[in-house]
């Protein structure tokens, strides 16, 4: 998003050390809550004026516009319609829905500019350019073990690929397993998603990770809940029926793709998957706590058997 930010100031003939930038805090981190505009926000309200009192092409940019309070982005829209609008280029660069008023302003009189988030793949792409960039050559499997790692995590990923340019020595997979040992702490879907593909060995690898981050605990609901959703899938008549039963929309990717995921699942595995599930419930809550991992080992490759 920064990116296509700064292309449009770039675009307007306004260069990075003429840009204000305005930080946004989130709930809980301004240093004047009670405030009607906090301080971290007031300099929006010279800089959008600035270029129509002084002259001269100014450039605001607004990072994370969609924590503005109501009364702050009551405040900006309003700006936003004083004359002077070409002596300035004011970009909002939001990760959600603007608050109104502003929002109904931006999409009347703005322009829209959508970022989507990276997929593994697209993550896969921008890894070879950005390799290339710094002269590197990464042999086969290098780019997936380093997505294994980071995910879409571009900042670490850049940060693992500066690493990687001063070694002596060819980039494999294997490298990058073995000189970067972290445990990112990624979204529980991948685990699921492993687990639902049966595959045991990528599955337990990101079982490690997680439980670095978190409890075994949460990680057995969110396996409770994921076979919760495939039972549900398996006994409803159709997709509507099960978006209803879950509280979720339909035509939503993630309930169709739970949807397709449980509706030919086997009601004899399913019943196994539920009584391991509570099995290692019992086991996690009444055993030392030594037992937990392999405890969890055991569910994983058990599911990635049922459920492939």
């Amino acid at each position: 998003m920064l990116d296509r930010a700064a292309q449009v100031f770039e675009a307007c003939g306004i260069a990075s050390s003429e840009v204000v930038r305005i930080d946004v805090p989130g709930r809980g981190q301004s240093e004047a809550a009670e405030e009607a505009i906090r301080p971290e926000v007031a300099p929006v309200v010279p800089a959008v004026q600035s270029g129509s009192l002084f002259g001269g092409r100014i450039g605001v940019m607004v990072m994370d516009a969609q924590l503005l309070r109501a009364e702050e982005a009551a405040v900006v829209a309003d700006l936003l319609q004083q004359p002077g609008a070409e002596s300035r280029q004011v970009v909002l660069v939001s990760g959600g829905r603007l608050p109104a008023p502003l929002g109904a302003y931006a999409g009347k009189h703005g322009k829209t500019v959508k970022v989507a988030k990276l997929r593994d793949r697209d993550v896969l792409s921008w890894i070879r350019e950005a390799a290339r960039e710094r002269g590197l050559k990464l042999r086969s499997g290098a780019g997936e073990a380093l997505v294994d790692r980071y995910g879409p995590d571009i900042g670490s990923l850049g940060q693992a690929l500066d690493q990687l340019a001063s070694a002596d020595e060819p980039v494999t997979g294997g490298l990058v397993r073995e000189r970067f040992r972290n445990h990112p702490d990624q979204p529980m879907w991948r685990f699921t998603d492993a687990v639902a593909r049966g595959r045991v060995d990528d599955a337990l690898r990101r079982l490690h990770d997680l439980l670095v981050h978190n409890h075994p605990l949460v990680l057995l609901a969110v396996v409770e809940n994921d076979l919760r959703r495939r039972a549900l899938a398996s006994a409803a008549p159709d997709i509507g029926t099960y978006a209803g039963w879950i509280g979720a929309k339909p035509n939503a990717f993630f309930t169709k793709k739970s949807w397709e995921a449980g509706r030919g699942a086997d009601e004899g595995k399913l019943t196994l998957a539920l009584d391991a599930v509570r099995r290692a419930d019992g086991m996690l809550k009444t055993m030392p706590e030594e037992t937990h991992l392999v405890t969890l080992e055991r569910l994983t490759a058990a599911l990635c058997y049922w459920y492939r």
